[in-house]
Parts: structure tokens; sequence; C-alpha cells
């Protein structure tokens, strides 16, 4: 009877969060026996808020005592959810969470029974239908996830707390017309369904690629996804762009901002150790906004290097490719890469080469002199520095004069022609081809956990990682 008991507070967690956008997706099949899971859940409501309760006030008796009720009732709901890998990894609930909960609740904790316990409609060996846990992911992400406004009467910005994504970014050119520049599209569906080249996201636990997905550290090897063969991405398979994050504040006003606030826990993507990290967005000035990316590891050591990945187009984002966009990259070397994109350890110079943009050029005047474009790091190290930042990059659309001037406190950039966009149909029916965008990735080098050359991404126990961007609009 305890190990059922303890069985039945660790899954009160996960269910409570379940019934705010996927119940439906849990009713048990009363043919197969079960009872329903509608009347589970509504009764674990209460226990919602203290999940992740290391600050908040102890659960109230209206969490704890609804708890002897489940444990008789619904054996069954409670399993269905812990047997779905998917859904527990969607919502962001470890094992210790729910332990925490129940020894706050005067329970001993021991979830073991469920690795017997049969889930309704299927005995525990029976895998799922294909398809059917990423449909349920799915389903949850589409409940949770939400879009945010920061207006302040002349910039205009739409955030989503799934990825941290801007979805649309309206600035004005010289005549003050507004333009959404940024690529994307229209609702937050096919970014849920994995339809999204990385649009305006924010990438982690580690930016860009690692080499085989492997690294060691303090003597541990640790394997990662490989998701972009033969390589690790942006975090794997489900980095920080494809979760949930927990809005921590949102303001409006004069400077409107949204805060983001996530937790990565040991292990996932392969990662060693807990995460605490959080995303800033301001409007700084009425042209003006700023992200701020803030990560504290736990209790080990892990490599961080986060990115944003908007695809920008100032001349609108319906308006073809941006080779006519003008660039200038305060950068006198960049890591060359191997045939797979990852830097060969080398820093090598630009001057006499395509690569050198530190006086203004056109992005498409020696693109072909790179292959299939440009998609490389550079080493910023000659801008000028303001508020603690250094400028790292001014792209300007010369046909309507809008202008990005890009600041920041990372070593590198990374500069990305939008290579592999094939067609893609976003935002307004827009058809998205090759080259129709340009990310500027401010980040810390690619694969720097594996080159002793690289400034080392690893951060410790209790340090914090601080990334900042300031992206500064006008009309040139």
């Amino acid at each position: 009877m305890a190990s059922y008991k303890s069985f039945s507070l660790f899954f009160l967690v996960i269910t409570s969060w379940f019934f705010l956008g996927f119940s439906q997706n849990l009713i048990v099949d009363e043919e197969s026996g079960g009872s329903g899971s509608m009347p589970c859940v509504q009764k674990l409501l209460p226990c919602q808020p203290y999940l992740k309760s290391s600050s908040s006030p102890p659960p109230p008796a209206s969490c704890c005592a609804p708890l002897k009720d489940i444990i008789a009732d619904d054996k069954k709901c409670l399993c269905a959810v812990f047997n779905n890998p998917a859904i527990m990894k969607t919502l962001n609930v470890t094992k210790d969470d729910a332990l925490n909960l129940a020894r706050t609740c005067g329970s001993k904790a021991d979830a073991s029974i469920c690795k017997t316990a049969s889930t309704p409609g299927a005995s525990p060996t029976t895998p799922s239908a294909p398809g059917s846990a990423n449909k349920e992911s799915t389903s949850f992400l589409m409940a949770e996830a939400k879009l945010f406004e920061l207006n302040n009467g002349t910039m205009k910005i739409n955030v989503s707390n799934y990825g941290c994504i801007i979805t649309s970014l309206s600035v004005p050119d010289r005549d003050g017309k507004l333009a959404d520049v940024v690529l994307g599209f229209d609702t937050l569906e096919p970014y849920l369904k994995g339809a999204s080249p990385y649009f305006g996201c924010i990438v982690g636990r580690v930016a860009n690629r690692i080499k085989e997905g492997k690294f060691t550290l303090n003597g541990v090897e640790y394997s990662l996804p490989i998701n972009k063969p033969p390589n690790s991405l942006h975090g794997g398979h489900k980095g920080f762009d494809k979760v949930i994050w927990e809005v921590a504040e949102y303001k409006q006003g004069e400077n409107p901002s949204i805060t983001f606030k996530y937790h990565s826990h040991d292990g996932e993507e392969g990662f060693p150790g807990d995460v605490l990290i959080t995303a800033t967005y301001t409007l700084v000035s009425k042209t003006t906004m700023r992200l701020d990316m803030e990560a504290v590891p736990e209790n080990k050591p892990t490599p961080i290097s986060l990115a944003q990945h908007t695809y920008w187009n100032l001349a609108g984002h319906d308006s073809g490719n941006v080779l006519d966009h003008t660039i200038q990259i305060w950068a006198r070397h960049i890591t060359p890469v191997d045939q797979n994109t990852v830097p060969t350890g080398e820093i090598m110079s630009v001057e006499g080469t395509p690569f050198n943009f530190i006086t203004e050029n056109k992005i498409g005047s020696r693109i072909h002199d790179v292959g299939n474009g440009y998609d490389h790091n550079y080493v910023l190290n000659c801008g000028d520095e303001k508020l603690g930042l250094k400028h790292a990059a001014k792209l300007k659309d010369p046909a309507s004069s809008r202008t990005l001037n890009l600041w920041t406190n990372a070593p590198g950039v990374q500069f990305y022609t939008a290579n592999y966009l094939n067609g893609i149909v976003g935002k307004g029916g827009a058809v998205y081809g090759k080259q129709s965008g340009v990310c500027l990735e401010t980040q810390g080098f690619p694969n720097a956990i594996n080159q002793s050359n690289f400034p080392s991404i690893v951060v410790q126990p209790g340090e914090k990682y601080k990334h900042s961007m300031l992206f500064e609009f006008s009309a040139e």
C-alpha cells in the first residue's frame, strides 16, 4: 500500500498539469476497464502550483487530501501518463519533482509500481502505435503554446513561450512604413509540428554543431543525439527551441518586456546536470530590442552556449532573397569548417577572402565563391563597445533603408544565409526560397567543447552564464 500511495503522488503532478490542455487525450477506454481520467485530473488540480515547490509555500490540505482518494480510484489513469515518455518529457517533469512533492505531503515516495502496472487498453510491453506519442505531445503543446505581444507604439514583436520564438517583428522604413522583417508562420501549429528550420527561436543547451555528438568533461564521455548527421545540432532532437517555457514575468508600458524560464534536467538530450535558464526580451527604446539570456548549472559542470536564431529580411519577410542586403561584421577572423560544417580548430584571417566584411559589402557580391553560401562563425574582435557589449554586425536593406545594428557580449556570431530554405510556405502565403533571410546568431564557438584553443563554454555549478544581444533598428 505504501508504494501504491507513492506512485499516486508521483502521478499527481503530471496529470494535474496535463489537465490544462491535454486531458482529452488521456481519457481511459472504458471498454477496457478504465474509469476515465477526467475525474482523476480534476481532483488533482489543487496540487498544480506545487509541482516545483522549492520557492513556494508547502501544499495545503486541498492538495494532499485528495491523494488518498486517487490511490483507490484511478491507478490506470495515472499509469497511462507515467508510461508515456513523450508526455513526461514534454511536460518537463522529473521523478525528483514528484518525489519532493510526495515527501512534502508526508508520504514515502516510490514510483516503481508502474513498472508492472497495466496501461489502459494495452499490456505493459505493448508498444504504442507508430507516431502516437508524437501526436499526443503535439496536442499538449498546441494547448500550452501562447503568443505574447510587446508594443511600444513604434516597434511591435510577437513572441511565444514555445521555444521563445519571435514569430513577427515590425519596424518602420525611411517613410515610416511598417514591415514584418522576420521569417516565420502565421500560426504556432507549423512550429509545433516540426516544420520550422529554427525560425526565430532560442537554441540550446549548446547552439550549433558538436562533432559526432560526443564530448568528454571531467573524464566522463557524453553522447548526444545525432540530429544533423554525423553531428549533433542546436541541442539535439528536442532542444530549447522545442519546449514550453514558463512565463516568469510579462510587463507592458513604455519598455514592455517578457521573461521566460526553463528548467533543463540532468541527462536531457544527453547533457549533464540540471540547469535553470531565463530569457528576457525587452523593448528598451522605440526602435531597440534587447535579449538577455542567463543560465545557472545547479549540480554539475556543463557546456552552455545559447543562440537566438531569427531569420532577418529587412525588406520584409515576403520580399525574396537578401543578396542585395549589405552587411558589415566586426571580425578579422573566422573559424573555418570541414566538409560537415564543423570548425577545424583553426582561426583564419578573413583578409583577401570572400569572408571579409570588415567594411560594408553586399551579401551577394561574393557568395558564390564560398560554395552553397555563408554558414560560418566569425570571431568578434574589432568592434566598438557600449553598455558592456561589442558591435557585432550591421545589416541594411538599401531599398527601404531599414538597418539593424547588432551588439553582443558573445565571442562569435554565426553568419548564415539561409542556404537550405527550399520553398517553405510562410506568413501570408510567402514562399521562402534559398537565401530568403539571414541569421546573425551570436554564440560561443561551434564545437568549442572539443577544441581546447576556443573560448570555453563550460559553466560550473553556481556560476552564471550571461549572453546579451542588442538589436538597434533605424532607417539610414
